[in-house]
Formats: structure tokens, C-alpha cells, sequence
């Protein structure tokens, strides 16, 4: 997937036009990034497009511990969003970025990440009772 493929999904996935997409995208990212250790975030960036990358870069190596309140209160703060949509815009980056890496690479992240954040990563149930 490349950068314009991914800004085009984030942006359909969120109700938005791509080119407002990279701001929620590197909101989103960026706070990930924070969330997971350096070798997972390093890791994960050599499958995202170049201009993706950079949002995954981090100086330490330990992941800070973050629940989803505080994980959506940070999206939100540097996406400039609150509330229900700032757990929109970052379940349609998870969302792509679960499309964009390997099933193995899907893995680590999980692996890493507290179940309720690990729920951004799949889109919402919408059947019956979902």
C-alpha cells in the first residue's frame, strides 16, 4: 500500500477527504508509537510507505503504559479532535495500518498492545447485536 492508498482509506474509513487524513494519521501513529517498544515501532514503519515513517521513530526503547482513554485523549490532543470521533479517526488508521502489514507484523503489534486499544485494530461488528 502506498501513501496516497492509505490516506485514501484512513480518509474513507474516517469521513473524510484524504488530503485531512495526514493529520490523524500521524496523530494516530505517533501515539502508537509511544505505546509499543522502539524495535516493534521500527519494525512496523519498514512496512509502511516512506512518509509514514517517521511517526514511528522513538529515541527509547520502552513502551509507555497507556489505557484507551488515555490512548484516544492523546490522538485526540494532536488531532485536534475529542470524544467519539477522535475513537473514529484512530480505528480507521489501526484499521489501514492492519491492512498495510504482514499477519505476522499484525501479531507483534498485538502482542504488545492492551486488549481494549487491540479492538481499534478491527472494524466494529455492525451484525446483529454488534
Amino acid at each position: 500500500m502506498n501513501y496516497a492508498e492509505f490516506l485514501e482509506a484512513v480518509g474513507k474509513r474516517a469521513d473524510m477527504p484524504a488530503a485531512e487524513a495526514t493529520n490523524v494519521v500521524g496523530a494516530t501513529l505517533t501515539t502508537l508509537a509511544e505505546r509499543v517498544s522502539g524495535g516493534e515501532a521500527r519494525h512496523l514503519a519498514t512496512q509502511l510507505p516512506e512518509e509514514l515513517r517517521g511517526y514511528l521513530r522513538k529515541e527509547v526503547d520502552f513502551a509507555e503504559q497507556l489505557d484507551l482513554v488515555e490512548f484516544l485523549n492523546e490522538v485526540g490532543v494532536r488531532a485536534g479532535t475529542d470524544g467519539d470521533r477522535s475513537a473514529e479517526v484512530a480505528r480507521a488508521v489501526l484499521t489501514t495500518l492492519r491492512e498495510a502489514v504482514s499477519a505476522e507484523d499484525l501479531k507483534g503489534l498485538e502482542s504488545e498492545l492492551p486488549k481494549d486499544i487491540r479492538r481499534l485494530l478491527h472494524p466494529l461488528d455492525r451484525g446483529i447485536g454488534g
